[in-house]
């Protein structure tokens, strides 16, 4: 009897902490949440986390701060937002790069498995991006260019094994051209060299060059989605002159696996309703992007997509990183 009556103790204990754990979900956020940024200040992914850590302070009167730690092309800052308590109150934004470095490092966490999806953000184009005095204002003339002068363009990453430097080795192979790759630790020093003139290109995001391509101080050559970006119309898609090149561009959002489903869905239904602000989506479009809220489990399968094709282009292009 009085193992039974333990037992009957220990199932009343663990079905009390049920509601207890929903009860804590619905109280949330009642402090600071931290969104972790993966990379430094100053790139793609730091002016959409910025945007969006705003409105969801505006959405639950709690404050959403960004904390970048950037690092190894942004897998430190993946790593600390999956060993992190999952409580709801750390986050991290992530850019399609998160999946190119599944393809390219042997991570200590599951990328896929190991998190829980809130939602896709944005899906959009990087942007072929060169400087003022590159003497070439067209997708074909900056090829002719390249090809008529092998190793003089130098084009920046935002590392080694990056997205910007795995989207710009499958252009370099499409377009038969040699060009210098120069690595940086993330977009923001990339693009300090870009308008410096210390490099030449850079396949940028739209929140991170669109302003300097509209003040005149990059200019913007093409895009890198199959079709033209509805954000660029005056930019032509890479695969109108290179047949089957495209590289999409996304940001979306994550928290450490285990953090409540209440939690995750009240996240995801926020930022749903984000997206249909038509202060953000003007933000978003004159960058480039496009709203793309989705489930977390549609979120999910984007993100396996994308280390599969990944994948595929480290092994044929056999790029390693340190």
């Amino acid at each position: 009897m009085a193992h039974v009556s333990l037992a009957c103790a220990w199932l009343l204990a663990l079905a009390a902490t049920v509601p207890a754990a929903q009860a804590q979900a619905d109280k949330w956020p009642n402090k600071t949440v931290r969104m972790i940024v993966p990379l430094a200040p100053g790139g793609g992914t730091d002016i959409v986390a910025r945007l969006f850590a705003a409105r969801l302070t505006a959405e639950f009167g709690q404050q959403f701060i960004s904390d970048n730690r950037s690092g190894a092309g942004g897998t430190i800052g993946a790593e600390i937002a999956v060993r992190a308590n999952p409580d709801g109150y750390t986050l991290i934004t992530v850019p399609a790069s998160y999946a190119a470095n599944a393809a390219l490092y042997k991570l200590p966490y599951d990328p896929v498995k190991g998190i829980a999806p809130v939602s896709l953000i944005t899906t959009g184009p990087l942007i072929l991006t060169v400087h003022p005095s590159v003497q070439a204002t067209t997708l074909k003339e900056f090829i002719a260019l390249a090809s008529a002068k092998p190793g003089s363009i130098a084009f920046g990453s935002s590392g080694s094994g990056s997205f910007s430097h795995l989207t710009a080795e499958m252009f370099r192979q499409m377009s038969r051209t040699d060009m210098v790759h120069v690595p940086y630790k993330s977009a923001g020093p990339a693009l300090v060299d870009l308008l410096g003139g210390q490099i030449q290109m850079f396949f940028g995001s739209g929140p991170s060059t669109g302003g300097h391509i509209r003040a005149g101080r990059l200019r913007g050559i093409a895009v890198t989605t199959a079709k033209r970006s509805p954000a660029l119309p005056d930019l032509p898609a890479i695969g109108e002159l290179l047949p089957g090149y495209s590289s999409d561009f996304w940001f979306g959002m994550w928290a450490p696996a285990g953090t409540p489903k209440a939690t995750v869905s009240r996240l995801n239904q926020a930022l749903g309703r984000i997206l249909k602000q038509p202060e953000v989506l003007e933000r978003l479009r004159a960058d480039g992007l496009e709203p793309a809220g989705s489930t977390p489990e549609a979120f999910a399968r984007v993100i396996a997509r994308d280390i599969a094709t990944w994948s595929k282009v480290v092994k044929a292009e056999n790029i390693k990183v340190d």
